[in-house]
């Protein structure tokens, strides 16, 4: 046998030592936390199954309750479901399981891979932006079923997916300081327990009015901040500014509280 025959083409097996760009780390990464989110039972049901039940037993039992809304209970009710969904994901499933890999040494390995640790926040809220896209669809489409008719106007729309960027922003930064300043398991049970208060009393997914003299304290809360600026959206067609600039301040504060108290292991 020659020594040609037997010689691989050139660079066949040449090496190619050296990290990916930043870009293709960033969407691969993004691309892993969504399919995680997807396949943990615990995450679908907090990112789909609860704000598709608030959404139905809502409208189906506002009226029966006694609760009584300017609009149909349909248009009221369904951005601030999909407000409560940006909370579920970007506030109670990071917080979770980003708790989680802290505690088994999840991150602490990928800070030893050649993704920074800017690229793993970035692919994180990648993941959390691609979940978030599955809830607008999937409750969107239940909402449509039901009768929702929501402002469709260029600054409608504009004012909502603002809205659903800055919530996201807020909630996640807030996310990630719980997660990094306890223990997994006090994450889980406060991440849990803020949800629910929050849920039920925050303004989210009710008007604030509908909480009667409360109602203008609790849109100072993120979760009322939110919900008051997807209702001004879809259900008025304006951007609500100040909303707006109440929950950048929330992602604000959740930001330098993270940079301060998380820790890696």
């Amino acid at each position: 046998m020659t020594e040609s025959a037997v010689r691989p083409a050139a660079g066949t097996f040449t090496p190619m030592p050296g990290a990916a760009p930043l870009v293709r780390q960033v969407l691969a990464q993004a691309s892993m936390e969504a399919r995680l989110m997807v396949r943990n039972g615990e995450q679908l049901l907090l990112a789909i199954v609860i704000p598709v039940l608030v959404l139905v037993g809502g409208v189906a039992g506002a009226h029966r309750v006694g609760i009584h809304f300017d609009e149909r209970a349909i248009d009221a009710l369904t951005p601030g479901v999909l407000a409560l969904a940006v909370m579920s994901t970007a506030f109670t499933s990071l917080a979770i399981a980003t708790g989680f890999e802290r505690r088994y040494g999840v991150i602490k390995r990928l800070g030893s891979s050649p993704l920074p640790r800017s690229g793993l926040l970035m692919g994180k809220t990648g993941g959390l932006l691609v979940v978030e896209a599955m809830q607008v669809v999937v409750l969107g489409g239940v909402g449509l079923a039901l009768g929702w008719e929501p402002r469709t106007s260029v600054v409608a729309v504009l004012g909502a997916v603002i809205a659903l960027l800055v919530g996201t922003f807020a909630f996640a930064s807030l996310g990630l300081f719980l997660a990094g300043a306890l223990r997994a398991e006090a994450t889980l049970a406060a991440a849990n327990l803020v949800y629910l208060l929050l849920m039920a009393g925050g303004a989210v997914v009710l008007p604030a009015d509908a909480y009667g003299g409360a109602g203008h304290a609790l849109t100072w809360l993120p979760s009322g901040a939110l919900g008051e600026a997807m209702r001004a959206a879809l259900t008025d067609g304006h951007v609500a500014a100040g909303s707006l600039l109440v929950l950048v301040a929330w992602g604000t504060l959740g930001t330098v509280l993270t940079a301060k108290t998380f820790t890696w292991e």
